[in-house]
């Protein structure tokens, strides 16, 4: 205890000036002290600025990238009657002879693979943007449901001037029906 004051009169004897440092020491401190505050409350302000903005960046990039959110289908999982319904609907239309009933069939079954694609949790848009987010592995018929769908555009966008063929029609309702089954849908 007695060793800092023994301290502080062999600095004044020695240096004679230890006052004038001793006030200039308090100013600095107490300089820093003042200025401290506002800097370090602007730096808390920075933080919460740059990770709230993470947090919406990540939300974004969830949006973008997230392929799905719940697994496609359970092994052995049971029929949905609802969906065998509509695809009852679409085989009446292909039994048709009438080329629009053929248009209206691929329709519906591109309405279903939607259906489909948003309970298995994939996002987007369109079927085309939900197509874009699968990944190779998990959907084996994803090359058929590309096809179909493409037909199917150009049904909607063509309208009357597109000329659908039996063949093409049949084709094409296949590769629905291929992607339908590999997920237990009908």
């Amino acid at each position: 205890m007695d060793l800092i004051p023994a301290l502080v009169k062999l600095v004044e004897t020695v240096f004679g000036w230890y006052p004038v440092l001793a006030a200039v020491i308090k100013q600095v401190i107490s300089f820093f002290i003042t200025i401290s505050f506002p800097i370090s409350l602007v730096f808390f302000i920075g933080i919460i600025y740059c990770v709230e903005n993470l947090k919406r960046i990540r939300n974004r990039e969830e949006e973008i990238y997230d392929t799905k959110t719940e697994p496609a289908y359970e092994v052995g999982a049971k029929v949905d009657k609802h969906l065998t319904g509509r695809w009852e609907s679409v085989q009446r239309h292909m039994s048709s002879t009438n080329q629009n009933d053929w248009k209206q069939a691929i329709i519906e079954a591109d309405v279903m693979l939607d259906d489909i694609l948003t309970k298995m949790g994939y996002r987007g848009e369109s079927v085309g943007e939900k197509l874009k987010r699968v990944a190779t592995g998990d959907f084996a018929s994803l090359d058929e449901a590309w096809e179909a769908h493409k037909v199917r555009n150009r049904i909607a966008h063509d309208g009357a001037t597109f000329v659908l063929s039996e063949h093409d029609a049949k084709q094409t309702i296949q590769k629905y029906r291929k992607v339908f089954e590999e997920f237990y849908y009908i």
